[in-house]
């Protein structure tokens, strides 16, 4: 299995290799071992879509039976994988899993041991064993100009509450501590149900993302979530933090701080209001973690559209962000747009943007310099130091905090420790364990 993209497409490749684990099928960690390859591509980017395009070509040199799923097979209805790879067996697109599992089929019939259980209650993660993401949507009813998710995924798509309760419930039971909410567009979840009322586990649960974190809270694990859209009803979720029910952590892509280039972008273009609601946050969240996303050289992104981007930048505080130069997509509107900036311009733009945010980065994280705080053990580093996360940091995505264990102690992955933070760099933190938190 090669899984390729955003969280969104682990969580695909999750309950794909559940269905086929629960027929009998087994995955091996090399090529030479596979009797089949199976490749979850990404079509987001220009620099995603050669990787994807990479990962087929090797696994069609190294093994030769490659069937093909995901974003990218959404593109002219396969054939733009066809022409690339024509030896391809298969290609089908994101929520095809009925084609997929059909023609994985017909090169390798299943084998179903009906006396061995084949798949934990929790299915088969990609992810450590103490978290999980958990995808509660799929597809997208927004517009932006610069994205083509929805013709790939489709409109909003909300799972049903009682199913997304009874997955999480299975994780909690299997050892996940901390459950990633995610999907394309998480506040929005429930608004294609209008938000009504399912029963789950026998009580009403109403289809609404506050509702839902609510009830996943009473879970007892962590509860962080990704990819939120700034709609009013945010407001409820940050009262969620507040009263400790959920991570004070929020992901919010706000793409940029020019109301002209969000206009274009297809964005809400009040950045001001945005600071108001940001402002208000940490009035009642002291410690909120914010988390962002941000596009430079978007079509007709002048140099003083920038320098209101940078403004907005210093001006927000942001703990933690992401920047990546504007790539044209397939299908996208935003490529019939005038005034391209040039690649050098995206570039420059680029490592300006990071400088600053790395300065202001490095300025939250002295801040923390001296408190104590509750972390997760996710690994080691080579030299042996601890690798662990607060309620800061998201894995894979945010800073680390490095530990040092004391002689004669192993703590294991997963596993909680109180510490205090001794130092810090420009986006990681160094800190002393002080105990052990049980479990």
């Amino acid at each position: 299995m090669v899984s390729l993209g955003c969280p969104k497409a682990s969580s695909d490749t999750e309950r794909l290799l559940t269905q086929l684990r629960a027929e009998g099928y087994l995955l091996v960690a090399d090529y030479a071992e596979a009797d089949l390859v199976l490749v979850n591509t990404c079509g987001f980017i220009d620099a995603a879509v050669q990787e994807s395009l990479d990962a087929i070509a090797e696994a069609i040199a190294e093994n030769g039976r490659v069937v093909v799923t995901g974003c990218l097979g959404a593109r002219e209805q396969g054939e733009f994988i066809r022409r690339a790879q024509p030896k391809v067996l298969a290609v089908t697109g994101p929520q095809q899993d009925g084609a997929t599992l059909a023609a994985i089929h017909s090169v390798l019939p299943p084998q179903h041991d009906p006396l061995q259980d084949l798949v934990p209650p929790q299915g088969l993660r990609l992810t450590p064993r103490h978290y999980a993401y958990l995808k509660i949507a799929e597809g997208c009813n927004q517009s932006c100009s610069f994205c083509v998710i929805p013709s790939m995924r489709g409109k909003l798509q909300s799972r049903e509450p009682g199913d997304i309760l009874r997955e999480a419930r299975a994780l909690v039971a299997g050892g996940c501590r901390e459950l990633l909410i995610i999907s394309q567009d998480t506040a929005a979840y429930g608004a294609d149900r209008r938000y009504r009322t399912a029963f789950a586990e026998g009580r009403p649960l109403r289809a609404h993302i506050t509702d839902l974190c609510t009830t996943l809270a009473e879970l007892g694990a962590w509860v962080r979530l990704h990819y939120v859209y700034p709609y009013p009803h945010v407001d409820a979720l940050i009262e969620l933090m507040a009263a400790g029910k959920i991570l004070p952590y929020l992901d919010i892509p706000l793409q940029h701080g020019s109301p002209a280039v969000l206009k274009a972008m297809r964005r809400p273009a009040a950045s001001d209001k945005t600071l108001d609601r940001i402002a208000a946050w940490r009035r009642q969240i002291p410690d909120l973690t914010l988390r962002s996303t941000f596009i430079v050289g978007f079509p007709g992104e002048s140099e003083a559209d920038f320098e209101l981007l940078l403004d907005f930048l210093r001006a927000a505080q942001l703990d933690r962000v992401g920047c990546f130069t504007y790539s044209a997509v397939e299908g996208a509107a935003a490529n019939a747009l005038a005034d391209p900036v040039p690649e050098p311009v995206k570039e420059e733009r680029q490592r300006r943007f990071m400088d600053v945010q790395a300065e202001i980065s490095a300025a939250r994280l002295r801040r923390r310099v001296g408190q104590e705080c509750e972390v997760v053990v996710d690994g080691f580093t080579e030299s042996g130091e601890l690798v662990a996360r607060s309620a800061a940091e998201a894995p894979e995505i945010d800073g680390i905090i490095r530990l040092r264990p004391a002689a004669g102690e192993s703590p294991q992955a997963g596993q909680r420790l109180w510490v205090r933070i001794t130092d810090s760099a420009t986006h990681d933190l160094q800190a002393e364990i002080l105990a052990a938190r049980a479990e």
